[in-house]
This record gives C-alpha cells, structure tokens and sequence, in this order.
C-alpha cells in the first residue's frame, strides 16, 4: 500500500520532530507525499532537520520552536501552523524519559516527564482537534507510547504513568470524536535506538545489548519499520482503525508476560530429553 502518494494533501505536524524517532517518521511522511511542520525545543535542530529533509525528499517542511509543556506555546503554534493552511494529522511523538530508582526522583523530575508526555500530548490534542471540530473538518491523531502504559515498569515510574495516560486519551477520545471525523490512535513501540534517548535509558552497553535482545527476535527494531506502520495509521485508506494502540515490538512484551516463557532460554536440548525420559 506504499505508494509514492499515499498521503498526498495531508499536512502532517510531528511534535519532537527534529531528531530520532519524530525526524524518520517525518522523512517517509515527506517520501509518501505529506507536507510536514515539526517542533521542539531546539530551534537550531528543527532547521538543519528541515533543510536535510527537504533535500533528501523534495518535500515541504515547516518548523517552528515549541514547549509542549506550556499550553499558549502550542496554542501560538497552532494559530500559526493554521495560518498558512488547516493541519490534517498529528502526532504525539515528543517525549523526555531516563531510569532512576522511584524513591530517589524529586517533584520536579516528575514533573518534567509528566509535562512532556501527557500534557503536551493532551495540549497538542487539544488544540489541533478544537480547530478540526470547529470548521468541521476530519484529522487524525497518532500518538507514540509503549507497552508499559498497560503494564507499568520499574524505574521509568513517571514515564509508564503519563503514557497511560496519553493511551486512556486516545481511546476516550476515539469515541468522544470519533462519529465527529476525528480519529485517535496509537503505536507503542519495542526498543528502537535513539541518539540521546539510550544514554538515559540504557546508560552501560550489556544493558542497551540486553534491552535490544529481550524478544523473540532478538534484535531492535529498525526505525523505518515503525515509521511504516505510523504512515499506514495515517493513511485515509485505513480510516475505519480508531481508538486502536498498534504494538511494534518484537514480540516483547509477550515474552514477558507469559509466566514459564523465560524456560526455553534456561533448558538445553539434553534438558528436555531428561524431562521427557520421566514421563
């Protein structure tokens, strides 16, 4: 279904578009015919971003600096980005995260996870689907989470409680707008490598070769895997998927969650011959 103009006409932002993950989804956004407008923080990354992607694909892209955190930025942001034309689609990408031991974190540190994820990913929401609704046009929201909003995590804590929250958002809202043509949806990625995201995450190379293994497949997603599967979600030809949260994954959470799947990385081929000799 990957057509060279699969999403031409779409006008696409993508918050924390500058870097990792948010830049590849906006190159093959660009590569399949969307305009794109990326934000951050960091007005100097969001121009060589755009420059580069503007000469690897030929696309339009827009960038202006924004502090999801703060609502009248990403209200100013909207009244600009609208100015120029109406957006068709979002996605809650932007994301700040590091592991530390629950106990030790400070209000602050909670704080500046909880602002990031699940306000910004609300402010944003709001802000783009006010505008849709008001001039009765249709948008689609795609929001970046992971596994753990549904089955929590050991010391990103904050992390796992605002991605809950941005999951409980797209699915409340999937039904509040989605007979409104608005429509909500999710992807909650694996372990794919960031610049800058691993050496928070994943500080000690055994701990990122062990993160990047811990599935059935035993490797780490490639970054054009997930930003084919969030182009395919945007998509008007699958517009009847809403409220849905898409896991690109290996196959982790799986693993983990089925309570004798750790014994085959434990039993030798003469282990289970031994078992089955006392049959």
């Amino acid at each position: 279904m990957f057509r060279n103009d699969l999403l031409a006409g779409q006008r696409i932002l993508i918050t924390g578009g500058g870097t990792g993950i948010g830049r590849s989804i906006a190159q093959r956004f660009l590569s399949l015919g969307a305009a794109i407008a990326i934000c951050g923080r960091r007005e100097n990354v969001l121009a060589e971003t755009a420059e580069a992607l503007t000469k690897e694909t030929g696309g339009k892209v827009a960038y202006k600096s924004c502090d999801v955190r703060d609502a009248a930025q990403v209200d100013a942001l909207c009244d600009w980005i609208w100015s120029e034309a109406p957006l068709t689609g979002l996605v809650n990408n932007a994301a700040g995260n590091f592991i530390a031991p629950t106990e030790t974190l400070s209000p602050r540190a909670v704080d500046a996870v909880l602002g990031i994820v699940l306000h910004g990913s609300a402010y944003m929401t709001l802000g783009c689907g006010k505008r849709w609704l008001a001039s009765g046009q249709n948008g689609t929201v795609l929001s970046i989470i992971t596994t753990y909003a549904w089955t929590g995590s050991a010391y990103v804590v904050p992390s796992a409680m605002a991605k809950a929250g941005v999951l409980a958002l797209t699915r409340s809202l999937a039904v509040e707008w989605g007979g409104r043509g608005i429509r909500l949806n999710a992807i909650a990625p694996g372990p794919f490598p960031t610049e800058g995201a691993w050496e928070r995450l994943v500080p000690k190379p055994e701990l990122a070769a062990m993160f990047e293994a811990k599935n059935p497949q035993k490797r780490a997603g490639r970054h054009e895997e997930l930003a084919n599967l969030a182009a395919f979600l945007m998509a008007e030809e699958v517009g009847y998927i809403n409220g849905e949260v898409v896991t690109i994954d290996g196959g982790e959470w799986l693993q983990g969650a089925g309570q004798f799947n750790f014994v085959g990385e434990h039993m030798s081929e003469a282990d289970w011959q031994a078992l089955r000799a006392k049959k």
